[in-house]
């Protein structure tokens, strides 16, 4: 299992919000390569990198903070955040970027993530983020009338293999993870999830490595110290018996 230590991005700052709300934001660092490079020195493989502002605005806004990440660490990242056309992704990508994540335009037009996957192959990961079983779009802050299930069958039928499910209600809020939430649409969609929002401590790590999830990323629980990174990681990282 992979732990993705994760950097929001809003006006070039390293930022976290409480369930999606951009009214409730908190500031960690002016420096994201200082923080990037921090969890990267604690032992992350892989950094979980959303640009906040494409999200809300439908294209990518914080292209000069990627390439600064990009050139300060040796691990590879992912981005997502209102990456909505194949020149975005192209553009992305051109900066270095190991993967990138497709997430509102997978319920508006599924067609492109299919021209995306067969573009660009497993670089390609679609983010679902739901509330209330329903998947929300555009930074949060649109409910559709899609189910998570639905949309999930839809992405993988597309060619994707990997799919970032991220529980809303439970994001920034240290209340703890549904693993089963997360089993079930690995088991229903038959592709991998990395799961988001909620995670507290390192039985969250435990329970997730031991429903088999294929990653886990983790916010604000590293930034406010209630999460041990290294210790995370080695848990993800332990062989099973």
């Amino acid at each position: 299992m992979i732990i993705f230590p994760a950097i929001d991005l809003r006006g070039g700052k390293c930022v976290r919000l409480i369930q999606g709300d951009f009214d409730k934001e908190t500031v960690y660092s002016d420096d994201p390569q200082a923080t990037a490079l921090k969890w990267q020195s604690m032992g992350a493989k892989f950094l979980h990198v959303v640009d906040l502002d494409g999200a809300r605005v439908g294209s990518p806004q914080n292209l000069d903070a990627i390439k600064k990440i990009l050139d300060t660490v040796e691990i590879p990242i992912e981005v997502g955040g209102g990456i909505r056309t194949i020149a975005d992704v192209e553009k992305i990508l051109s900066l270095g970027v190991r993967r990138v994540i497709l997430g509102s335009v997978a319920v508006e037009n599924i067609s492109l993530v299919a021209e995306a996957v067969k573009k660009f192959g497993d670089k390609i990961v679609v983010g679902i983020d739901a509330r209330n079983g329903f998947v929300a779009v555009h930074g949060w802050e649109k409910s559709s009338q899609v189910k998570v299930e639905e949309l999930a069958k839809k992405i993988v039928a597309a060619g994707v293999e990997t799919i970032i499910y991220t529980d809303i209600s439970k994001d920034g809020m240290l209340s703890g993870v549904n693993a089963k939430i997360f089993s079930e649409l690995q088991k229903i969609s038959g592709a991998k999830i990395v799961a988001s929002g909620g995670v507290k401590n390192l039985e969250d790590i435990r329970a997730l490595k031991a429903a088999k999830i294929s990653g886990v990323i983790v916010g604000k629980a590293i930034y406010t110290g209630a999460l041990d990174l290294k210790a995370a990681i080695e848990i993800s990282e332990e062989k099973s018996c």
